[in-house]
């Protein structure tokens, strides 16, 4: 079967009132791996349009909070929920949590960031290594101790080393590739649970 934007995640997540059918691949990690917790503060890295915060929103409940930032804006409204539209690398994260009231260290650090894809395989499997590295490195910085990690990666040869990189920072680390991710997709996920 060819490639179809229009798939049944596509069509689910629009009946669901999602922003985007990535929901699904989210809602699959945190079922396996109980990622999100109630009550938790949760940092959404790369979070537009907005269904990733739209999942932990509901998970984490009125006593939690999430703070998404993305370079495009997001147009869903969350009452628990605060986005920022803004590059992560130029972005002073402590003085952007004390402006809106977030303590870290977070609970989870989830990231879907991807690169604007050229279509040159090399280019964008190095990008998306280099997001990888940004939302790891923001982890190491803002993730509380025992706090769980969520990253895309374009699959590429830096994925042992990115594995490595994650095996030395958390308990566990396993490689996801969700159900409502396409079959061409050459994306997976990297949890890592329970910071050291």
């Amino acid at each position: 079967m060819g490639y179809n934007p229009r798939d049944h995640y596509f069509k689910k997540a629009k009946k669901e009132n999602f922003a985007a059918r990535s929901i699904y691949k989210l809602e699959e990690i945190d079922q396996r791996y109980r990622v999100i917790k109630r009550g938790g503060t949760v940092l959404d890295l790369g979070c537009s349009p907005g269904s990733w915060s739209q999942y932990a929103s509901q998970k984490v409940g009125e006593n939690g909070r999430v703070l998404g930032v993305d370079l495009q804006p997001v147009t869903v409204s969350l009452p628990n929920a605060v986005f920022i539209q803004a590059d992560l690398y130029d972005l002073n994260l402590e003085e952007t949590f004390q402006q809106h009231g977030f303590t870290p260290p977070f609970d989870a650090v989830i990231s879907d960031m991807a690169p604007k894809t050229t279509g040159i395989k090399f280019t964008d499997q190095t990008r998306s290594t280099q997001l990888c590295e940004l939302a790891i490195a923001t982890a190491d910085r803002f993730l509380k101790k025992g706090g769980h990690f969520v990253c895309k990666f374009f699959h590429s040869g830096d994925f042992g080393l990115m594995k490595k990189e994650l095996n030395r920072r958390y308990k566990r680390v396993e490689v996801v590739k969700p159900d409502a991710t396409r079959e061409i997709s050459k994306e997976i996920f990297f949890v890592g649970l329970e910071k050291l």
